[in-house]
């Protein structure tokens, strides 16, 4: 097993966030986290006739007749637009876009390092479903893929679900998938460690935003077949009043036991907890679950419960932190699974796509010495995932056909004029 005091792929010692002082946040953050920097030399007045005025006029012209070549002749085939309104950033809440954009930024700063993706954070004024898919509709020309980040639920559903509508290419919330593929990911592993089987699992979500609806729904997709859901008023079923268009569709495909009450009636006997509320839970609801079970507290920074509590009754426990063993981090996903959608000219983002990034983690780790209880996904700096992920995905968009062949095929090969 690998040692929770080191990060057995890097091995570099695990970090303790108390030991970061705010000098150092405010210092890395001064002036921001990115810059443009061009691809081609501007030395000299050919460079200048060249990269610009009169050359560029060729170029343009050559798109204007064949829009497919921009994927070649521009930076758009592999950009990502990292979208947020500022409604549920972090743990922070409603913060408003422009407190929103340092993490906007680390976001496009984790796609260069991860998946040498360029992208923009764009942060919109504006909470209006309409007004979001507009301008993004009309910024098309722009970028390749959509990242929509820290969108308050249940808007996230339906701007996600819109944009995918309006835009031939990949749009994702990754608060919503790359969690739930992550989740997926480490599920998986922890069913094999125990020598279980996923369909066989009793899961307990508790959590009904963003992320607990897509973890949901995938682990559903890969076959859990008993999944209850929790929101801040107990068990999601079918009849219960007051409930918005994703929970009642929620109700008509989880819970087959007809489980009612809080989430106490819900862990007991449960094989799997998996935390995305953000509240905290007593040992006492952890300890009624069944023998050799999962906890996944996901809560940041404070885990749902503490990990070493949790983990005097479960076989398997992960966080999403950096300093206790099993970290689940969307950087595990996002990534790979737009680099791997980019490099396919994927018109979009399938169920099959995300389901075979979370298949391709999940080996990773699996064929890793450390691999066990405490090392159930790879670290998040491994520098073997995000290839692994994107080969998946590419792999699965093509198989699914929904590529735009001609964009991939000029961006692959190039176009003689």
């Amino acid at each position: 097993m690998s040692d929770p005091g080191n990060d057995a792929t890097t091995n570099q010692p695990a970090l303790d966030g108390r030991d970061i002082t705010e000098e150092e946040v405010f210092a890395s953050h001064e002036g921001g986290k990115l810059s443009v920097t061009p691809t081609v030399g501007l030395a000299g007045r050919r460079d200048l006739a060249i990269a610009y005025t009169p050359g560029v006029a060729k170029v343009c012209r050559a798109i204007a007749d064949d829009k497919a070549l921009t994927a070649r002749y521009t930076w758009t085939h592999r950009l990502v637009a990292v979208v947020s309104d500022g409604t549920a950033v972090l743990g922070l809440g409603d913060i408003g876009p422009r407190a929103s954009l340092p993490v906007m930024e680390g976001k496009s700063a984790l796609f260069k390092a991860f998946a040498d993706l360029d992208s923009i954070p764009l942060v919109l004024e504006t909470t209006d479903v309409d007004e979001i898919v507009d301008t993004l509709v009309h910024l098309r020309p722009s970028f390749g893929a959509v990242n929509l980040e820290d969108i308050a639920a249940p808007r996230c559903f339906e701007i996600e679900r819109r944009l995918i509508e309006a835009l031939d290419c990949p749009v994702m919330h990754d608060d919503q998938h790359g969690t739930a593929i992550v989740v997926l990911a480490a599920l998986r592993n922890a069913a094999r460690v125990l020598d279980r089987d996923l369909a066989s699992l009793k899961v307990v979500v508790s959590g009904a935003g963003a992320s607990g609806v897509a973890c949901a729904k995938i682990l559903l997709s890969a076959g859990a077949s008993d999944v209850v859901v929790l929101d801040s008023r107990g068990v999601i079923h079918a009849g219960r009043e007051g409930m918005n268009v994703e929970k009642m569709a929620l109700a008509e495909e989880t819970n087959p036991r007809g489980v009612r009450g809080d989430l106490a009636a819900a862990v007991s006997g449960a094989d799997v907890f998996l935390g995305l509320s953000g509240s905290t839970i007593p040992e006492s609801v952890i300890a009624s679950m069944a023998e050799g079970g999962i906890v996944f507290a996901l809560s940041n920074p404070d885990p749902e419960i503490d990990p070493e509590v949790a983990r005097k009754h479960a076989a398997v426990v992960a966080t999403g932190r950096s300093d206790y063993p099993n970290q689940i981090n969307n950087v595990l996903a996002f990534p790979g699974v737009f680099a791997g959608a980019l490099d396919a000219a994927a018109r979009r983002i399938t169920e099959a796509m995300k389901l075979a990034a979370a298949d391709a983690i999940a080996d990773i780790a699996a064929g890793d010495e450390e691999f066990g209880a405490d090392h159930i996904v790879p670290s998040a700096l491994d520098p073997r995932v995000a290839p692994a992920v994107a080969q998946a995905v590419a792999r699965a968009a093509a198989e699914e056909g929904v590529v735009r062949r001609h964009v991939a095929e000029v961006a692959a090969e190039g176009h003689g004029h």
